[in-house]
């Protein structure tokens, strides 16, 4: 009998895990108590536990995103798994080539989710870590993404409010939707000092036979280099990861 209180208390914190997917990548407490039937004291119970074990993450407005520890446990899955071996060889090779630091991302929901990167110690410093979520307005991979995911989606961020990072972030609807419309026509994605100043970065998409989208690999450098004759370098990679695909 005192194994069954404890198998619950397992299935509540899985329901709460459950609750974030691609639609809801953030939520509150209310939101979450709602959707697992929880007592609001309860929910917050299990969230303040999931959160000191790194399984979920506070943000500072309060609400909750999927954390690191569950990302890693994630990428354990074949899908994510593979698609990081088979696109490393190609970002060591374009690494390699720039001396820059090269990115690898793919669409969770509102952001784009860092898989796999490499930093350069002579590009321009960055934050940016695996498991880590960038914006899909302001950088390289978020707009190669964004472009690919449709109008929909472009219209939900758009009605939440673009943020400014930079006084070169577009935040106008109009204005980034015919940037999306160029990054689709060239398959390559430029964000200069849009994120952060002095940094700009180059992306291109990473394709199924099929045409599909599933990520994006970037170069990120210091402002002033000129990404342009980068475009090529991360094209080719981008081409050759999306060979591999077929392997996935």
């Amino acid at each position: 009998m005192a194994e069954e209180p404890r198998r619950s208390v397992v299935r509540r914190l899985l329901s709460v895990l459950a609750t974030f997917d691609a639609a809801t990548p953030t939520q509150s407490l209310t939101e979450i108590a709602a959707r697992t039937d929880l007592p609001l004291p309860t929910a917050h119970r299990f969230l303040a536990e999931l959160t000191t074990g790194g399984w979920l993450e506070r943000l500072p407005d309060g609400r909750y995103r999927v954390g690191l520890r569950l990302w890693k446990l994630g990428t354990l899955a074949p899908s994510y798994r593979n698609l990081r071996e088979l696109a490393l060889p190609y970002m060591q090779d374009l690494h390699t080539a720039t001396r820059e630091n090269i990115q690898l991302a793919v669409l969770d929901g509102g952001t784009a989710l860092c898989v796999e990167n490499i930093n350069s110690v002579r590009s321009v410093p960055t934050r940016t870590r695996i498991g880590g979520r960038l914006p899909l307005h302001a950088t390289g991979v978020g707009k190669v993404l964004l472009a690919a995911a449709g109008v929909d989606l472009l219209t939900t961020l758009s009605e939440k409010g673009l943020r400014r990072f930079t006084r070169y972030t577009i935040i106008e609807p109009g204005r980034l939707s015919r940037t999306l419309d160029t990054v689709r026509d060239e398959q390559v994605a430029f964000s200069r000092e849009e994120m952060t100043l002095g940094a700009c970065s180059v992306a291109s998409p990473v394709t199924t036979d099929a045409g599909a989208v599933v990520a994006a690999v970037s170069i990120v450098a210091h402002s002033s280099v000129d990404i342009d004759r980068l475009a090529f370098a991360v094209r080719t990679a981008a081409s050759g990861i999306s060979r591999q695909t077929k392997l996935l």
